[in-house]
C-alpha cells in the first residue's frame, strides 16, 4: 500500500472511531459559522504528521484551507505558531482532536528518534526501529522514525527473514532453517544470544547477525570476532543513557523498540482566533 492510501485509511478509521454517527456538540453551532484557528505547540519537538493532520480536515470538509509555516522534520519550539486553518467552524472543531492525536503521536516518535540519533552522531552506527508499534499505525510510526533520522528495519513479517531461537527449534537446526530461508530470496538476519552462537552463525551465509541482549563488552568481542564479515546489529536494553556506549563498540546497527513504544505525546493546541457568520 502506498503512503497516500495508508494515510487515507488511518484517518478514515480514526474519524469513524471519534465522530461515529455525528458530533452532537458542534450541532449546537450555527452551520454558516466560519472560524480561523491557529495550531501551536507547547513543547520543543521534531514535527511530524502534517499529511495525517491535513487529511483529517480533507475528509471532513475539503473547503477548509490550511496554511503551514513549517514542514515535517523541522525543529519546533514551545509557543510557536505552526499553521492556520480557515473554514467552517463545525468541521474544524469536529476534526480538532483526531488531527492533533496524529500529529502529537508522530511528533513524539520523531522527537524520540532524533534524541537517540543525536547521541551517536559521531559514530558509524545506524539506529533502527522494530515492529513494536501501535496496531494499525505501523506505516505512520515508521515514517516518523525516518523523519527523526532513524532507519526502518523490516516493515512486517513479509519483507525480511528474521530467524530467532524459536524458529530454529521448530525447524530443527540453524542449517536447515537458513537453507529454507534462502528460497525466499529476501534479506536474512539471524539472532544469537551468546558468543558461541555467534561463531556458528558466522559459518552460515546470512546478511546480518542480531546480538540479542549482549552487554557492551560482549558486543565489542563480537565485533572483533566477526572482523567485518557480516553486519552486526545490537538489540535489547538500549537507552538514551547507554546508546553511545553501545555505538562505541563498532557495531553496525542498534535496533530499539523504545523508539516507537516508549514515547511521550507532544503538546499541541488549536486556538480559535476569529469567528464570523457567512451569509
Amino acid at each position: 500500500m502506498n503512503k497516500k492510501n495508508e494515510i487515507v485509511e488511518n484517518v478514515e478509521k480514526a474519524l469513524k472511531e471519534d465522530v461515529g454517527t455525528g458530533d452532537v456538540t458542534t450541532d449546537l453551532i450555527e452551520p454558516h459559522t466560519i472560524a480561523e484557528a491557529t495550531l501551536i505547540t507547547r513543547d520543543k519537538a521534531i514535527l511530524c504528521g502534517i499529511d495525517w493532520f491535513n487529511e483529517v480536515f480533507n475528509q471532513l470538509d475539503n473547503s477548509i484551507e490550511i496554511k503551514w509555516h513549517v514542514n515535517d522534520g523541522d525543529e519546533i519550539k514551545s509557543g510557536q505558531n505552526l499553521c492556520v486553518l480557515n473554514g467552517p467552524a463545525v468541521s474544524i472543531l469536529t476534526g480538532e482532536r483526531t488531527a492533533i492525536n496524529f500529529i502529537q503521536t508522530l511528533s513524539a516518535v520523531s522527537t524520540n528518534v532524533a534524541a537517540y540519533v543525536g547521541r551517536v552522531k559521531n559514530t558509524k552506527v545506524k539506529i533502527l526501529d522494530t515492529r513494536k508499534t501501535i496496531p494499525g499505525l505501523r506505516y505512520a510510526q515508521k515514517y516518523a522514525v525516518t523523519i527523526g533520522g532513524g532507519i526502518n528495519h523490516r516493515q512486517g513479517l513479509y519483507d525480511e527473514v528474521l530467524i530467532k531461537e524459536n524458529h530454529i527449534l521448530a525447524s530443527g537446526s540453524i542449517e536447515k532453517t537458513i537453507e529454507k530461508a534462502k528460497n525466499k530470496k529476501l534479506p536474512i538476519t539471524i539472532e544469537v544470544e551468546n558468543l558461541e552462537q555467534l561463531k556458528k552463525a558466522l559459518e552460515t551465509d546470512v546478511d546480518r547477525i542480531m546480538l540479542d541482549n549482549f552487554t557492551p563488552p560482549n558486543i565489542y568481542k563480537a565485533v572483533t570476532i566477526a572482523k567485518g564479515k557480516v553486519k552486526l546489529e545490537s538489540s535489547g536494553n538500549t537507552t538514551l543513557n547507554n546508546v553511545h556506549i553501545i555505538a562505541g563498540t563498532g557495531v553496525d546497527y542498534i535496533s530499539i523498540g523504545a523508539l516507537t513504544k516508549d514515547i511521550r505525546a507532544i503538546d499541541f493546541s488549536l486556538l480559535v482566533d476569529l469567528v464570523y457568520i457567512s451569509r
